[in-house]
C-alpha cells in the first residue's frame, strides 16, 4: 500500500512555528509598518494558516507587542487614563515608575528604548504603532485645545526621565526613591494631560 499524499495548504503548527511567526512579523511590521501591516501577510511570510497567528497571539497588536518583546499594553495605559481627570497626573506617573522599577519590566523597557535610539526602523515602527494605539485614543480621552500634542508632550517628559534615571544614570534623579520620583513627575503630567490646561 502507497502512503496517502500530503495534503496541500499551510503547514501545521510545530514547536518552532511561534519564533517564524515573531521572526516573519518583525520583517513585515519593518517594511509596511504597523499600519499596513496584517495578520494574513504575517502568516504568509511565516507559511502557516492566518488562524494559526491568531492562536499564537491573538489581534495584531499583540503579535507587535510579542514581536518587539514590549512588556506594556496600551489598553493598560488608557485604563490608567480612566477615571477623576483631576487625579491623571498622579495616576499615570505612579503606573509609569512602578513599571520602571520593576526590574524584569525595565530591562525589556530598556531594550526598547536602546533599540529605538539606536535603530532608524526601529524608531520608525514604534512611532507608527505608538500613534494610533496610543497617543490618538489618549489625546481622544483627555479631549481640549492640542490635545495630541500635549499627549507627546507627556511622552517626551516619560521618556526623558527614563533616560535619565536608567540609561545615562544623572544624578539626584538616578538616586531619588520611587515615591519622590512619583510626586516629581505626577505635576508636569497633570498639567498636560488634566482639565486645567485650557485654562493656562
Amino acid at each position: 500500500m502507497t502512503a496517502p499524499a500530503k495534503r496541500p495548504g499551510r503547514r501545521p503548527g510545530t514547536a518552532d512555528t511561534r519564533g517564524q511567526i515573531l521572526d516573519a512579523a518583525r520583517a513585515e511590521f519593518a517594511s509596511r509598518g504597523y499600519e499596513r501591516a496584517t495578520v494574513r501577510g504575517i502568516a504568509r511570510v511565516a507559511g502557516v494558516d492566518s488562524a494559526l497567528v491568531h492562536h499564537y497571539f491573538g489581534s495584531k497588536e499583540q503579535v507587535f507587542l510579542a514581536a518587539l518583546d514590549f512588556p506594556v499594553n496600551p489598553a493598560m495605559v488608557q485604563d490608567v487614563a480612566a477615571g477623576d481627570p483631576a487625579g491623571i497626573g498622579e495616576r499615570l506617573a505612579r503606573f509609569v515608575v512602578s513599571l520602571w522599577e520593576s526590574p524584569p519590566t525595565r530591562e525589556r523597557l530598556l531594550a526598547v528604548v536602546r533599540s529605538v535610539t539606536s535603530n532608524e526602523e526601529m524608531a520608525a515602527l514604534v512611532r507608527g504603532f505608538a500613534r494610533p494605539r496610543l497617543v490618538v485614543p489618549l489625546a481622544a480621552r483627555i479631549g481640549g485645545a492640542d490635545a495630541e500634542a500635549r499627549v507627546e508632550m507627556a511622552l517626551a517628559q516619560i521618556i526623558g526621565l527614563a533616560m535619565a534615571r536608567y540609561v545615562i544614570r544623572m544624578e539626584p534623579v538616578a538616586s531619588v526613591g520611587a515615591e519622590e520620583l512619583v510626586a516629581l513627575l505626577a505635576p508636569a503630567l497633570q498639567r498636560l494631560l488634566g482639565p486645567a490646561v485650557d485654562a493656562v
